[in-house]
């Protein structure tokens, strides 16, 4: 896997899915993300991260719940929620960072 700096930092947003198989909502949220990724066409790039394979970002950014949304342009990280969000308010927050 590359380096996190090298996921986050470019110029479209990043939208960050920390997730678990074992968790039913996580689970729910990729046909949510899906239908986001689909619906920006290219404007902005989502990364599922699976929490019990990448334990050290998961203690790095101290992610306490599935799924935990991380929102990043340029490197920096502009929003951050836990638990599931639908996709209009998901287009809604990342269009602010186009």
């Amino acid at each position: 896997m590359s380096k996190f700096g090298d996921l986050i930092d470019i110029k479209i947003p990043v939208l960050l899915d920390f997730y678990t198989e074992r968790d039913a909502c996580a689970k729910s949220m990729h046909l949510t993300l899906k239908n986001v990724a689909a619906s920006l066409e290219g404007k902005v790039r989502i990364i599922k991260i699976d929490i019990d394979k990448n334990q050290l970002l998961r203690e790095a950014l101290s992610i306490k719940n599935v799924p935990t949304l991380m929102l990043y342009k340029h490197g920096v990280m502009k929003w951050r929620q836990s638990g599931a969000q639908d996709g209009n308010t998901l287009i809604k927050i990342i269009k602010e960072y186009f």
